[in-house]
């Protein structure tokens, strides 16, 4: 019985206005419709004076005569005694927002599907036809979509049903006949079916990437994990150092306050126990020069006479240590002794925190990023810098704003330094570098490219203080004639390259990668060298015979 009701329901409800049928007429097509609203609907047709079904859209020419329907009327009133009038239509009225039925009159109902034929978005109720009539079976429809004029060819306002693949667009068939004459066009529908083809491909490329870029998430998440882990590790770690540092230093100062405590004590002892024989001396000695004023005074010369002898003679005095009037600067050299030791602690504590700070620095989570590729992308990490004089060989002569260095027959007057290179003609820049870098050094003659540690040996005439002869620095041997040799540890490599005057030199310090390039018109990759830096490295050349070579680091800004 409800669901008789319910079907009832339908057919009792006008189409244009969505409420019970009032005074509902038949027309011959067999669709009902308010007197009223569809008076309203013909009233708007064309100048032409066809009419047509709001819902199948058939037409009719003369406009159908309207006679209210006796049958139906009864059957509404019917209807409404047994609760239709309380009922409300199953029907989804459109609102702000949503795609409307183009064939609803006055409440316009949400659209459910789109016909690419009609080119039209129809509610459930006016899209029955096209279940209904076999001609409209065939129609395709679409989810209900606001994009159907974009089918439409803006210039001949046809529907775009060929794809022009010369020119890769949608046309319709009377551009195809004008603009698009002679392309090679396909219908749309072989055009998507070819495309799709690519589309599947492109999907898998796709997943395949998400797939990748997922396993880089968790990679990435996992390496943020072990970092904060780490980290965590590192500062707990470092804490308890530099807390067992403090607690050194505070045991030492606790020591030596102690020891000038007791020092103090026993010092201060000493001078009281001489202090209290002194004071006795200086009693005794004041009660004898009472007695002799007594005896200065009597006028018994045989008394006199008689007393003056033992009187006047001193009791011998034990022998006291000297007493100094100046101040005791014992302490005062304590002083001086705790203030040595803080200012070495100082300079040690100096040197190693940059060594701390570098291995802080050094950590990076994310992926090395790619060496630049271009010499315009390697002049955006290009550094200014200078050579150290401090650091020069005296067979080497720096010029050009200390840039420059040209071996000398004979030595330059420089002062001594301790930073200074004795055996091997060599000089370093004044400039540590960390990060990216990359610098360009002009040569000739014969040379040395060269980074190193700062605290690679000056002095002694073995492979300690030579580049590229230990793991405190590595060297390019530039010879001429495209002949390079790389010396890291002592242990040359022989390398082939276009010959030129002027060497690009790129650092990554956190990446530990070295490069050395061949500079010309073009860059070209002389070696590569993947290591682990664990101080900042310092440029620097090595002249290592025949007056007249140079090497000069480039201007690049």
């Amino acid at each position: 019985m409800a669901q008789h009701v319910s079907l009832s329901q339908e057919k009792c409800s006008c189409s244009i206005c969505l409420d019970i049928l009032k005074d509902p007429v038949t027309i011959p097509c067999g669709h009902s419709y308010c007197m009223s609203c569809i008076k309203d609907c013909w009233g708007k047709e064309n100048e032409e004076k066809t009419y047509s079904c709001p819902q199948c859209r058939q037409s009719f020419t003369p406009r159908p005569a309207l006679v209210k329907s006796t049958m139906l009327a009864e059957l509404v009133e019917e209807l409404k005694k047994v609760g239709l009038q309380d009922a409300s239509p199953d029907l989804s009225i459109a609102k702000p927002g949503d795609m409307v039925c183009d064939y609803c009159y006055g409440v316009k109902l949400k659209a459910f599907k789109s016909c690419l034929v009609c080119m039209a978005s129809f509610c459930e109720q006016h899209l029955q036809p096209h279940f209904d009539v076999a001609s409209l079976k065939k129609h395709k429809l679409v989810a209900a979509t606001s994009k159907l004029q974009e089918n439409i060819c803006s210039r001949h306002d046809e529907v775009m049903k060929i794809f022009c693949r010369t020119d890769q667009q949608c046309i319709c068939y009377l551009c195809s006949m004008d603009d698009h004459k002679g392309h090679d066009t396909v219908s749309a529908e072989a055009e998507r079916a070819d495309r799709q083809k690519e589309l599947g491909v492109s999907r898998e490329k796709v997943q395949q990437r998400a797939q990748d870029r997922e396993k880089d998430v968790k990679a990435l998440q996992q390496r943020v994990e072990a970092i904060n882990r780490s980290a965590d590790e590192a500062v707990r770690d470092s804490e308890k150092i530099f807390t067992e540092f403090i607690h050194l230093i505070e045991k030492r100062s606790s020591e030596v306050k102690q020891k000038i405590r007791s020092q103090q004590k026993t010092q201060v002892s000493q001078a009281q126990d001489l202090e209290e024989k002194l004071q006795q001396e200086v009693t005794e000695l004041w009660r004898k020069d009472a007695e002799l004023l007594q005896l200065s005074h009597t006028e018994d010369h045989l008394h006199f006479l008689n007393n003056y002898p033992s009187l006047s003679r001193l009791s011998g005095s034990e022998d006291l240590p000297s007493i100094d009037i100046c101040p005791l600067r014992l302490f005062e050299d304590v002083t001086v002794a705790v203030s040595k030791t803080r200012d070495k602690l100082q300079v040690v504590v100096t040197e190693e925190w940059e060594n701390i700070y570098l291995a802080v620095t050094g950590v990076d989570v994310l992926m090395t990023q790619a060496e630049p590729r271009t010499r315009a992308e390697f002049r955006k990490y290009s550094r200014q810098i200078t050579l150290d004089p401090n650091t020069a060989h005296r067979r080497l002569s720096l010029s050009d704003g200390n840039r420059k260095a040209t071996r000398m027959a004979g030595d330059q007057s420089y002062s001594a330094h301790p930073d200074r290179f004795v055996a091997n003609c060599q000089v370093l820049s004044t400039e540590g570098l960390t990060g990216r870098c990359y610098w360009e050094v002009e040569w000739s003659g014969r040379a040395f490219i060269a980074v190193a540690y700062k605290d690679i040996s000056r002095t002694g005439t073995g492979n300690e203080c030579g580049f590229g002869l230990n793991n405190k620095s590595r060297a390019l041997r530039c010879n001429g004639g495209g002949k390079y040799e790389l010396f890291s540890s002592n242990i040359p490599t022989s390398i082939s390259g276009p010959q030129s005057s002027r060497i690009g030199v790129y650092l990554d310090h956190r990446a530990g990668s070295l490069s050395y390039y061949s500079v010309s018109d073009t860059m070209t990759l002389l070696h590569r060298e993947q290591t682990t830096f664990t101080q900042p490295l310092y440029p620097g050349f090595w002249l290592p015979q025949g007056s007249g070579s140079t090497a000069e680091l480039c201007e690049l800004n």
